[in-house]
């Protein structure tokens, strides 16, 4: 399932109330939740959280534990976008290069921002102990190289890791130590990450979700917000109802449209896909990925993917920057797959499915406030799994009266697309096509 896109804003549109979950095999094997009302009259409360993604739920979460009273608007369904949709892979970093961010902010603040990174991973892992969320919390991930030019940056990205940012414990692989753990002929080698991993993306929100409910926070559910009332006490209008708060938080990522054009403008919907075959059996799927990693390749337009906990390959890739899916979804992501794991020929395709992430131009995430009361979280650009958590708790930590880590994601600096609403797809399009041509080099 891919979202329809507004021809007039380029982003996804906001009245989605009442749509089901993508047909993924997320939503086939998602924890029950019971569907939460829509909002029907006036709401007051401290903060009011926009959007039932992780980013949402993290924030929502975290600030009931510190004693804000809090509702939570969601459009549709909890987990309904990229948060239940993803590829379930949680790695430490962003999907800016960290170097790019340190050349902005300098060395220390850039020690920060990577530790914080860090801690996004150990969130989860702290989350789903602490609540008891099922959601096939594994770790470990390896990064993986097509050709030697990316296996000597591999070797330099782990010996700067660990003598710049103090990460150690990665391990560098060669030809035939990955040909061991990953049964396929593509790969000169890999970097291997043991805090990094993988789950059930739709079954942790769905946990998130329950744990912010016992916390307190009110969820209501396919209430999409209309408009916003700025000002001393803001205003979510939706449309049997509004919520007046002294805080609020935008947690809409690729959804955000007419709501804040300010932030559309810095963000782009980017569409990707994944398919989950039928089960392998456990002996066919422990000898295609050993010990269960995440798998991730260095390309610019990459190959993710990774095992499922009924022994499914899931894979994930390609990446749409027009709104459309590509013809035959199943088929063109299974050749793909095969690419990767021509063993895999007679194995059927059970799921495919794709939606929209929210990436920036820097692909650095973009977090800060409108105002003195309205905050905002957006530009995750792939590495939303974990840094949803951090992005939650730094926020959480702001309304709270502690803004040091939220003004240093500020520092950050972020620009809009180029182009404008009628140029900056084909740009893209163009950008995306010279970086492909790179991975062929």
């Amino acid at each position: 399932m891919f979202l329809p896109i507004d021809s007039e804003s380029e982003v996804p549109m906001l009245r989605f109330a009442h749509q089901p979950h993508a047909p993924s095999y997320y939503a086939a094997t998602a924890h029950p939740w019971p569907e939460q009302p829509l909002l029907r009259g006036e709401e007051d409360c401290d903060v009011c959280v926009v959007g039932g993604g992780l980013a949402g739920l993290s924030a929502a979460l975290n600030l009931a534990e510190k004693g804000f009273s809090v509702v939570l608007l969601e459009g549709s369904r909890i987990g309904f976008g990229a948060s239940g949709r993803n590829g379930g892979q949680v790695i430490a970093g962003y999907a800016s290069d960290i170097d790019s961010l340190r050349r902005q902010v300098g060395d220390e603040a850039a020690k920060l921002l990577w530790n914080m990174s860090v801690e996004a991973v150990d969130i989860i892992e702290q989350r789903v102990t602490r609540h008891g969320i099922a959601c096939d919390w594994q770790r470990g991930y390896v990064s993986v190289a097509v050709k030697p030019r990316q296996l000597r940056e591999l070797a330099d990205w782990q010996e700067e890791a660990e003598r710049r940012y103090g990460y150690g414990g990665q391990q560098l692989w060669n030809q035939s130590q990955i040909a061991e753990r990953v049964a396929s002929p593509r790969y000169v080698g890999g970097l291997f990450d043991p805090r990094s991993g993988h789950l059930h993306p739709l079954n942790y929100a769905l946990g998130l979700a329950r744990a912010a409910r016992e916390a307190g926070v009110r969820i209501y559910e396919n209430t999409p917000v209309l408009r916003l009332e700025r000002g001393d006490a803001p205003r979510a209008a939706c449309e049997q109802g509004g919520v007046r708060c002294r805080h609020m938080v935008l947690a809409c990522n690729a959804y955000i449209g007419a709501l804040a054009p300010e932030l559309e403008r810095r963000i782009m919907p980017a569409g990707t896909y994944v398919i989950a075959t039928e089960p392998l059996g456990d002996a066919r799927a422990r000898a295609l990925i050993a010990d269960n990693m995440a798998v991730c390749d260095t390309n610019f337009v990459l190959d993710y993917y990774r095992l499922s906990a009924d022994h499914r390959l899931l894979f994930g890739g390609k990446v749409s920057y027009s709104g459309r899916e590509p013809h035959d979804l199943a088929g063109a992501m299974r050749q793909d797959m095969l690419r990767v794991f021509p063993q895999l020929a007679d194995v059927k395709v059970d799921y495919a499915w794709g939606g929209f992430c929210d990436i920036t131009v820097n692909r650095a995430p973009d977090f800060g406030r409108l105002g003195g009361n309205i905050y905002y979280l957006q530009g995750f650009s792939g590495h939303g799994v974990n840094i949803t958590g951090l992005a939650g708790k730094v926020v959480a930590e702001a309304i709270a009266g502690t803004a040091a880590r939220l003004d240093l994601f500020e520092k950050i600096r972020h620009r809009p697309f180029p182009g404008g609403k009628l140029l900056r797809t084909p740009a893209l399009v163009l950008g995306m096509a010279y970086y492909r041509m790179l991975d062929y080099l």
